[in-house]
């Protein structure tokens, strides 16, 4: 039994669901799987009035309740099945007014499901500009459903809306007749059905007839026994369906002659599709995405320095006050050397996740994003993905797991498994970190032409690299994973909004406490069990170290001794001997035990690179509590062999290419598996990986040396 009442959010993708969801819950939201299935939901709680609370239950974005993807044919086996728990008292079908013909199909089909529904009017600013007027109250009348008029964007109507909803709970208030009745055209197929399966709802029957198996509640008998059904009355589904479309449309065309006034002259563009002709064109199109691509990694190095600088230079002087004034021991070491110089890794680079984040809000809030999607889907399809792929590697930038979940949209197996398997291969959040630090290291800060910033063209030019690479390897899999299937690429263009900047906000917030959180509890658990590692030794190793190096080196006093004998210490620990171990296998790639250290540490999650080394090289220099910054730790390390400094541009940049490639995320690796039910594909996934990033890596290392 239900603790709590339950409100759905039904609606087109762009309708303003999302918006809506965010306003009825505030921050009360949180993220869980749907039973039974692997997709993902948002749900939170609405606080109606001082006696109800509703659970909100945000549904993946549909255009009908026939799926072509997992995540839309959850809504129907949610709607299907009063059983279900996420079955709603009251479901809110949230449109677009300035697109009433389109959007009224989903609400039509939901109210013949006999779901109590509530019609929520959006984007009346929007049909206002485009010289439309919205008859709320003639247009409940004609659909028998209570009608509110609201603005999810800025909340206006939800008082009006929370009133509908404790009507519809109180009493439900449903159309006089199914808006199409399929025992009109299949009496005795419906019939049987309704019979078998003690239903009364004519349209429910219908969906069992189509859907039935797509349906998780339904076990294998009852599906054969619908087969039969069909057999029976050699149900013809394509036929029936758009019978079914056509007849909906007509009625909706009588609806909206009635309940909407248009005064636009016939075939005068709106503004956005002004905009649209040169944002989707075939050549400025592609040149205005590139140039804002460009600005955003601009803005990247440009603006995010002086934050960083600061934070840098901030965690410096901690560590050094903290070195200065705790008693010198085993704990101030682990929290200065170990703790503090992990964590400091990655809070240094908090101020360009934001900008990054903030920009892509900015773009998604204004609806370009949308149309980005559109123009690179021309691309896509040259490479033998689907088109619906364009959301989930432009998704990987953040994060490759969200990413992965994001391939339930795509219809087809072949295209889905491809999306998954190569969308890691774009630069996700985690390597902003080592991308920026590496790059600040052996890159110039020069501008070209007094305006574009040397750094931040070598930061796109690592983000494209991935997305060329991901092109790439998406078409050998094509070649190898044959199908006769074909995928499609539906999508409607929002008109163009200013962005709400309580959403931007809320967007950077919630990605930087997501990247300091999730980060940051790795790093200092690995930062933790790395300077144990690194401070401890086999036997009395470490002090038979300090005693050799006092006796081969006499003439060497102060601060030259104690960082030589840090040094020798560190390489005589374990975790000295476990980079020696494996340097052979790295030292082709220009890498020594060191930098073989991080990357065993980076397997975990990548951005734990940068941790690492701060941490390394926090124990291996003894005078670092004076107040070095990663960033000098980093300038100051000599290469033992030839005395010049370590970080090369040939080894910077064979470091930034393997990082490009390599799969270095077990949580992706987990979300593959989950994604596609197999380790097998996991498995490949981290194989090509691996071997592509040690082949490019080697190739920039020998070419650049």
């Amino acid at each position: 039994m239900k603790s709590s009442p339950v409100i759905a959010l039904v609606g087109n993708p762009n309708a303003g669901k999302s918006s809506l969801f965010n306003q009825l819950t505030g921050l009360r939201q949180k993220t869980g799987n749907f039973p039974g299935v692997t997709v993902d939901k948002k749900f939170g709680t609405w606080s109606i009035d001082a006696r109800t609370n509703a659970t909100v239950v945000d549904l993946p974005g549909v255009y009908s309740i026939y799926p072509k993807s997992l995540d839309e044919q959850l809504v129907t086996d949610i709607l299907a099945n009063p059983a279900h728990p996420d079955y709603p008292d009251v479901a809110i079908v949230v449109v677009d007014a300035s697109n009433l013909h389109r959007n009224l199909l989903l609400f039509t089909q939901v109210a013949d499901l006999g779901v109590p529904t509530i019609l929520a009017l959006n984007m009346l600013d929007v049909a206002r500009k485009q010289a439309k007027e919205v008859n709320a109250v003639r247009l409940a009348m004609r659909l028998g459903v209570p009608v509110v008029r609201i603005n999810a964007r800025t909340g206006e109507g939800l008082e009006q809306l929370k009133r509908a909803v404790l009507g519809q709970m109180q009493t439900p208030m449903l159309p006089g007749k199914l808006f199409f009745d399929p025992a009109e055209e299949a009496g005795e197929l419906i019939t049987d059905t309704k019979e078998q399966y003690h239903l009364n709802n004519n349209y429910l029957a219908l969906q069992y007839v189509i859907q039935h198996d797509g349906f998780t509640f339904l076990n294998r008998p009852q599906q054969l026994g619908l087969d039969t059904i069909i057999d029976k009355h050699q149900f013809n589904e394509p036929t029936f369906q758009a019978s079914e479309t056509i007849t909906r449309y007509k009625r909706i065309a009588s609806v909206i002659s009635e309940a909407v006034t248009d005064q636009r002259p016939v075939g005068q563009p709106t503004w956005s599709q002004k905009l649209d002709k040169v944002l989707l064109h075939p050549i400025w199109g592609y040149a205005i995405f590139g140039f804002i691509l460009l600005l955003i990694f601009q803005a990247i190095f440009a603006w995010a320095q002086p934050f960083m600088d600061a934070i840098d230079t901030g965690v410096a002087w901690l560590n050094g006050q903290l070195k200065e004034r705790l008693p010198a021991g085993p704990l101030t070491d682990l929290l200065t050397d170990g703790i503090l110089a992990g964590v400091g890794g990655v809070l240094v680079f908090i101020p360009q996740i934001a900008f990054l984040f903030f920009l892509i809000a900015l773009l998604e809030e204004s609806g370009y994003m949308s149309r980005v999607m559109v123009i690179m889907d021309r691309i896509m399809r040259k490479f033998g993905l689907n088109g619906r792929s364009v959301v989930p590697l432009i998704s990987g930038v953040a994060c490759a797991v969200p990413a992965i979940m994001a391939t339930r949209s795509i219809g087809t197996r072949r295209d889905r498994l491809i999306t998954i398997l190569v969308t890691p291969l774009m630069s996700c959040s985690a390597r902003l970190p080592i991308y920026t630090i590496l790059i600040a290291l052996v890159v110039p800060e020069k501008y070209v032409l007094g305006v574009f910033n040397l750094q931040g063209l070598a930061l796109m030019g690592l983000y494209l690299l991935g997305l060329v690479s991901a092109l790439l390897a998406a078409y050998v899999l094509k070649l190898v994973l044959k199908t006769k299937e074909r995928g499609f690429f539906i999508m409607e263009l929002p008109t163009f909004k200013l962005p709400r900047w309580n959403h931007v906000g809320l967007t950077v917030w919630e990605s930087v406490r997501s990247f300091v959180w999730e980060a940051g509890r790795i790093i200092l658990a690995i930062s933790i069990i790395l300077w144990v590692l690194a401070s401890y030794g086999p036997g009395d190793s470490l002090e038979k170290v300090e005693q050799r190096v006092r006796q081969q080196n006499p003439t060497l006093t102060g601060d030259q001794l104690d960082n030589r004998i840090a040094s020798e210490r560190l390489e005589a620990s374990y975790a000295g001997h476990f980079g020696h171990f494996i340097e052979p296998v790295i030292r082709p790639l220009g890498y020594d035990w060191k930098i073989g250290i991080a990357l065993l540490s980076s397997f975990y999650a990548r951005e734990v690179f940068v941790g690492t080394m701060s941490t390394i090289y926090s124990i291996g220099n003894a005078d670092d509590g004076a107040g070095t910054t990663i960033r000098e730790r980093l300038k100051q390390e000599r290469n033992p062999d030839t005395g010049q400094p370590m970080y090369t541009p040939a080894l910077a940049f064979s470091l930034l290419v393997f990082y490009v490639f390599a799969m270095m995320c077990m949580s992706t690796l987990a979300a593959t598996q989950r994604e596609t039910k197999s380790w097998k594909w996991p498995a490949v996934q981290l194989g090509y990986m691996m071997i592509l990033a040690y082949v490019a890596a080697f190739a920039t290392y020998q070419i650049m040396k």
